[in-house]
């Protein structure tokens, strides 16, 4: 097997891992119950999972009001898929240097 496959399974697992994260934390809030740290939502997406965070933001309205997931998230998001899609065009050689 190829290694990309292995990071994309990576990828998967950690996207729904941190939309996971999300969805729990969101419930959490509504019931009043001990919280998941904010920093380790950020640790989840900074990990691979930004896409599931966003989406987790996005489908639970969870931390849409606080800026600096408004402002980071995104950022996190942009900086993964265009490296993920520079070592995708770099490994078909569509991409060189």
């Amino acid at each position: 097997m190829q290694p990309g496959f292995f990071i994309l399974i990576y990828f998967a697992f950690v996207t729904l891992a941190a939309f996971g994260m999300m969805g729990m934390d969101k419930r959490k809030a509504k019931k009043g119950a001990f919280r998941i740290p904010e920093a380790s939502l950020f640790l989840s997406a900074l990990l691979g999972g930004s896409i599931g965070s966003l989406a987790g933001m996005l489908v639970f309205h969870h931390k849409t009001n606080h800026w600096y997931f408004q402002a980071f998230m995104p950022l996190i998001c942009l900086v993964q898929v265009s490296a993920l899609l520079a070592a995708l065009l770099f490994q078909t050689g569509l991409l060189y240097f």
